[in-house]
């Protein structure tokens, strides 16, 4: 079966471990010997409380969650998060204001939907493309502000930070969807950490929020009930039916994650993958091209271009076609800024990159 699949690159949902695949598939008709799938589970039984209580605790062990933080795992994805986040915390403080860090796409739609909920502050200008992070030292934020929110990796733009901002005090919200677990980080410097589940997570369908206690309760008299942080909590994710499924693999991911050396093992990979794509880039003589700065680029999405950096919609369009018939795909970039893209989330193995890293050199022998 290995042996026939592709090498899925997609930006999300991302590719599974086959290890995991393997698993939810002797689970799927008769979990655990109950006589039924996982997938038909009611959320109600003592056998779903054991799944989901071994999951959050799995997590909290991979990140080294404090005891004072809820962990949930809710629906809706990032997206919802980017609503939720201001109608929970806006009114942290008086003023119900915000800053947010705008390094791209994903922080520029959070910014936008926050606004609908309080007075939002941009950390840096909205622009038509983004290539780094400003300089820190020249941040303008507010005191006063109930929360400092920012994106720790744009997927689209393949702009990551490389450190923790800091506050002063103000509580951190951080958008980390397509780079949590793939690196080690300290939990206890932010407010709240959320993920969307389908690029290292899990499947699609669920969403990790990480929220520290005393941030919980202040939400907005608008706020709907299914955003409401208080009662997510309150409940244990289940103040309406959960993704069931998804957070049974979010389970597997985690098992497989710990059985594969932790987030110290990921982190080495990580980088090592990462390194061997800019590589390639950085050598091929202007004929593979990033515009992002180098201390802002992303470890795990790659968006690059082929002759410049308009590129050359014809190669660029052959080099996708010739990917797949080496068994790689989705190389494609977004559609809202084209060329094309390697996303590099943890069940992409370092041997897969290697091949896809082959596959440009010879494509561009060939092309150039």
């Amino acid at each position: 079966m290995a042996e026939s699949r592709f090498i899925n690159f997609s930006p999300g949902p991302g590719q599974i471990p086959m290890a995991v695949l393997e698993r939810a598939r002797d689970d799927m008709l008769n979990y655990a010997g109950l006589g039924y799938s996982m997938a038909e589970m009611s959320h109600r039984t003592p056998e779903f409380d054991t799944v989901l209580d071994k999951t959050k605790s799995q997590l909290r062990e991979l990140l080294s969650v404090p005891s004072n933080y809820k962990i949930m795992f809710i629906q809706g994805g990032a997206t919802g998060q980017f609503a939720a986040v201001p109608l929970n915390f806006m009114c942290l403080k008086s003023h119900k204001c915000a800053d947010y860090i705008i390094t791209g796409y994903w922080s520029s739609k959070a910014a936008r939907e926050a606004d609908k909920y309080g007075k939002v502050n941009l950390v840096g200008p909205r622009k038509e493309k983004y290539t780094g992070i400003s300089d820190a030292s020249n941040w303008k934020l507010n005191p006063e502000a109930s929360y400092v929110y920012y994106c720790a990796n744009e997927t689209i733009d393949g702009i990551e930070f490389d450190f923790i901002p800091e506050t002063n005090g103000v509580p951190l919200v951080c958008d980390m969807s397509s780079n949590i677990l793939t690196a080690q980080f300290d939990i206890s410097k932010f407010g709240m950490v959320f993920a969307s589940g389908h690029k290292n997570i899990s499947i699609a369908g669920v969403t990790l929020l990480v929220i520290r206690d005393d941030l919980i309760g202040y939400a907005l008299d608008e706020c709907p009930s299914i955003l409401n942080y208080e009662l997510q909590s309150g409940m244990n994710s289940m103040y309406n039916t959960p993704p069931t499924y998804s957070i049974y693999l979010a389970s597997l991911m985690f098992d497989w994650l710990k059985e594969e050396g932790g987030l110290e093992t990921f982190e080495e990979r990580s980088e090592m993958k990462s390194r061997a794509v800019y590589d390639v880039i950085d050598s091929s003589g202007g004929f593979y091209y990033s515009a992002i700065d180098r201390e802002a680029r992303s470890r795990v999405n790659i968006p690059f271009r082929i002759a410049g950096p308009e590129g050359d919609l014809d190669l660029e369009k052959i080099f996708v076609n010739e990917a797949r018939k080496r068994n790689m795909i989705s190389l494609e970039g977004h559609s809202l800024v084209g060329g094309l893209r390697a996303n590099l989330y943890n069940a992409v193995t370092v041997q897969e990159t290697c091949q896809l890293v082959e596959f440009m050199k010879d494509f561009k022998y060939l092309h150039h």
